[in-house]
């Protein structure tokens, strides 16, 4: 199935189950996804089941928005008395989509639990109260964790939830990592189940003694003991006296905690001149993304912040970036770090969601099915590669899973036959009916009913911009994404209010002095749609990039 499939699905406001092997493109097919939603005056609720992978998506853990915390058992009065508290209550009545990423982590039974509370605060006998449901994730990654002598937590997809909310499944089989066909071929086979020697060979191949790698590639471990020793003892062995960077915070304490844990980068950051050093989220604009690796140069004479050199030459100047948690539209809690962290080793746990340049990888301890196929997928070429260790253990995935993957795919290509012979008309009234439905609003509407609160808050922005401002600095001012305030400035420029080359100052250098390089590509395929850009530029611009490009188009 192709992204333009599972979002077709996903607007008629069916409960989805998004899957697909790692480079398909789930992430971008939900942000697509929210953006349509958020266009029709719809605000989803955007989840996940741990707080890094909550972090990825500018969302809040499953637990946090349920009001469930870390409960593993709840009563029918335990149940009665989080849906009764008023901040619970009031998120999830707000809240007609809701999205759970990474659900691969997430039990069964935990699920169980917030679709209690969630049904018990809608008053409905339906579901998670008749709420659209959409899982994301690809069930091959890490398994839910047990508690020290539980018993064994179950997959998502075997509880009672999963079979009651009976998902449409959106199987992606297009795959945007191009780099290394047989690379991608070895990972598919293990998911497979089918990895043979060639299989073995391609991997064993990549076998290095610790001796062999540069201290500059980060090592995976399955033990956090390993980590912290290798990054301890590195930087001790580097010359002079550490920096550090302490993290800044503003917000509800609660949701300050979870962006914290979800965080890759620590709450104190040190770090000395020749450190090996990671990048923990993604900016086009200066160069880097998530997972980009580098070494500490020096520090910036004028603000003291790392410069990081990277493996193919690049240098840049690494400052602070905000992760925030968005809640209807407003900003309700950030924290702000520089983006880093040390790189000579990190846990196959905390790689997850990742996408390195090249890692070092000791698999001769993996303790579960899933860990070695995790750790392997993180680097985005066999080239990148290194194997300082082996078990047979990590070519195995869980036979459930592996069974349960056949049936998906099964389930997806019967989906996506049924939703293909319907016209344009039919599932134009579906998506129109789902609209409705969550009390979202039309573009005729949208004028009617919103046009004195839009003339409002686009003056504010207005005059903010002609203040001075700088995107970012509006976007702290007014609380609100710079996504939203792109909106905005395309707004302003449509209405007249201002013209477009009186406003570059307000975005970053980096970005203006991209622009002659992206409308090369804009001349070639259009500013229609942005995702084919987008995908050209194997991300290296973000959509706000680009849209901030598309107004300086043929001005």
């Amino acid at each position: 199935m192709t992204q333009n499939d599972a979002l077709t699905i996903l607007k008629t406001g069916a409960n989805v189950f998004l899957t697909g092997e790692p480079g398909s493109g789930k992430t971008h097919t939900v942000n697509e996804y929210v953006a349509w939603l958020r266009g029709k005056g719809i605000e989803p609720a955007i989840t996940a089941s741990t707080g890094i992978a909550a972090t990825h998506i500018g969302g809040i853990t499953l637990h946090s928005w349920s009001g469930i915390g870390i409960a593993e058992h709840l009563s029918e009065q335990d149940v009665d008395a989080i849906a009764g508290k008023e901040h619970v209550a009031r998120r999830i009545t707000k809240s007609r989509i809701l999205i759970i990423d990474e659900v691969s982590m997430l039990s069964g039974e935990t699920l169980a639990l917030a679709e209690a509370v969630v049904r018990e605060v809608h008053r409905s006998q339906e579901v998670f109260g008749g709420i659209q449901v959409i899982f994301v994730g690809d069930f091959f990654q890490l398994p839910p964790v047990s508690k020290r002598g539980a018993s064994r937590a179950s997959f998502a997809f075997e509880s009672a939830v999963w079979k009651a909310v009976n998902p449409i499944v959106c199987y992606l089989t297009e795959q945007h990592r191009q780099e290394d066909e047989v690379f991608l071929s070895a990972l598919a086979s293990i998911r497979s189940g089918v990895a043979d020697e060639d299989t073995l060979l391609c991997f064993q191949d990549r076998a290095v003694s610790p001796e062999e790698v540069s201290h500059k590639i980060p090592r995976l471990f399955a033990h956090n003991m390993d980590v912290d020793r290798i990054n301890a003892d590195a930087l001790a062995k580097l010359k002079g006296q550490p920096t550090e960077f302490v993290m800044t915070a503003q917000g509800s304490d609660n949701l300050i905690l979870g962006l914290k844990r979800g965080c890759l980068s620590p709450e104190k950051l040190f770090l000395k001149k020749d450190a090996v050093v990671m990048c923990t989220k993604n900016n086009p604009s200066i160069g880097f993304a998530n997972g980009t690796l580098g070494v500490v140069i020096g520090f910036n004479e004028e603000n003291s912040y790392p410069i990081v050199k990277t493996k193919d030459g690049r240098v840049f100047t690494v400052e602070p970036m905000e992760w925030a948690v968005e809640q209807n539209g407003k900003v309700r809690a950030r924290i702000n770090q520089v983006p880093l962290r040390l790189a000579w080793a990190m846990t196959i746990h905390k790689s997850q969601g990742m996408s390195m340049d090249a890692a070092a990888i000791d698999l001769s301890q993996v303790f579960e099915h899933g860990h070695g196929y995790v750790a392997l997928s993180r680097v985005r070429t066999l080239r990148g590669l290194h194997l300082l260790g082996w078990s047979e253990r990590a070519l195995l995935v869980h036979p459930r899973v592996a069974e349960q993957d056949a049936q998906f795919r099964i389930k997806s290509e019967d989906a996506r036959a049924v939703f293909e012979e319907m016209s344009d008309a039919e599932h134009a009234g579906m998506e129109e009916n789902f609209i409705r439905a969550c009390g979202g609003t039309f573009e005729s509407e949208k004028n009617i009913q919103s046009k004195k609160e839009k003339s409002s808050t686009l003056s504010k922005t207005l005059i903010l911009i002609q203040e001075g401002h700088s995107i970012s600095d509006i976007a702290k001012i007014r609380s609100l994404k710079v996504g939203t305030l792109i909106d905005h400035v395309e707004k302003i420029i449509a209405q007249g209010l201002c013209e477009v080359n009186d406003i570059q100052n307000i975005f970053s250098v980096n970005i203006i002095e991209a622009l002659p390089v992206i409308h090369e590509v804009f001349e070639l395929q259009g500013v229609e749609r942005l995702s084919p850009i987008f995908e050209r530029f194997n991300g290296m611009y973000s959509y706000e990039d680009l849209r901030i490009a598309r107004l300086f188009f043929k001005q």
